[in-house]
């Protein structure tokens, strides 16, 4: 059992593969299918060049501000694809791969960052909307996991954090209270190394984030993030934990974060050239692309052929989203609550009246 080999208290780190695709720990390499197998990498480069493509996006004006998920793939698309469709997928804001995986159209996520309310709607889906208020997802999953448990319906929920969300009081909160009442809850907290421009050493005294479980008294394990087999397996684990009813686990995965914390952020400020290069050497995909070389899954010619189709994909989808209707500013006060208040109806009333003032002068 991964849970119980791999002490966090220690700093010992799960992995299966190697930088190079190599697996270096085959007791623990998951039995995967080749068709789950090619979806996972297909998904991360679809997620990596949607998100090449946003950052050029907003730079150009065309897109509001956007949080890039590059050098994050792994620790997304590992967990999703160890989890069931109806399971729920709980997200703060850095988590197109796992969306996309979930089945998320690319629109719809594109749609939110251009500041269409649709955006944030998964009527067929299990996903809650974007979470930027830092933690608060946590209380949410706990939230969900407790109602499945009393409705005894056959759900788990994956949350995701980051590292410097470890900090604040609902990821507290959440987990105890998920722990307490032994609710079906894996959080992933993805140590991408800066809240912002904070690091990590300066956000947690912790040798890791993963031993934070032992104060809910809990399961915790730090998995290297950048390997989708490892993230796979450990949620695998964890996702049996939870559907057993022994209640919820934490995994720390360390990844990193190749682009800014979102596009109005200058990395080069507070990190170093040195260290970015030294964390493109563990890129996610590069690593299970080698890893499906290996075993004959993929090639130079699959590669060139899929980036041509996603860049393509990638290209007509945005096009679709700049013709949609302009967002109003009705819809600022409108998706606020399920029901709007009565305090926001006047405010509501009264931004409108200001408005046809103003165009009236």
């Amino acid at each position: 059992m991964i849970l119980d080999a791999y002490d966090s208290l220690k700093g010992e780190m799960f992995g299966v593969l190697d930088p190079d695709g190599k697996v270096v720990n085959k007791d623990y390499e998951p039995k995967i299918d080749d068709d789950t197998l090619l979806k996972m990498y297909k998904t991360m480069v679809l997620a990596r060049i949607a998100d090449t493509k946003a950052l050029q996006y907003q730079r150009q004006g065309r897109m509001l501000t956007f949080a890039p998920v590059m050098g994050q793939e792994g620790a997304q698309v590992g967990p999703l694809a160890a989890s069931k469709q109806k399971d729920w997928l709980v997200q703060a804001f850095r988590e197109m791969a796992a969306l996309l995986y979930k089945g998320a159209p690319l629109k719809q996520l594109y749609l939110y960052w251009y500041g269409n309310e649709m955006g944030s709607r998964f009527d067929d889906l299990n996903i809650l909307p974007v979470n930027v208020p830092i933690g608060s997802q946590i209380s949410h999953a706990a939230g969900i996991a407790y109602a499945s448990k009393l409705k005894k319906r056959d759900e788990s929920v994956i949350a995701f954090i980051g590292d410097g969300g470890t900090a604040h009081g609902e990821f507290h909160e959440g987990l105890n209270f998920a722990a307490v009442y032994d609710l079906p809850v894996v959080t992933i907290i993805q140590n991408n190394q800066y809240a912002i421009s904070t690091p990590r050493s300066m956000a947690s005294k912790a040798k890791t984030l993963a031993q934070k479980a032992v104060g809910y008294g809990i399961p915790g394990v730090q998995v290297d993030g950048n390997d989708p087999l490892a993230m796979y397996a450990a949620t695998k684990e964890a996702l049996k934990r939870a559907k057993e009813g022994k209640g919820p686990t934490l995994i720390e995965a360390v990844t990193y974060r190749l682009g800014p914390h979102t596009t109005s952020d200058d990395p080069s400020i507070y990190r170093s050239e040195e260290e970015v290069k030294e964390w493109q050497a563990k890129d996610p995909i590069t690593r299970f692309r080698k890893y499906l070389s290996n075993r004959k899954l993929w090639n130079k010619d699959k590669e060139e052929a899929l980036q041509e189709e996603y860049k393509k994909f990638v290209a007509d989808t945005f096009k679709e989203v700049e013709k949609m209707p302009l967002p109003t500013a009705d819809e600022v006060f409108d998706y606020t609550y399920a029901n709007m208040t009565e305090e926001l109806k006047k405010q509501k009333e009264a931004y409108k009246k200001r408005l046809n003032e103003s165009e009236g002068e």
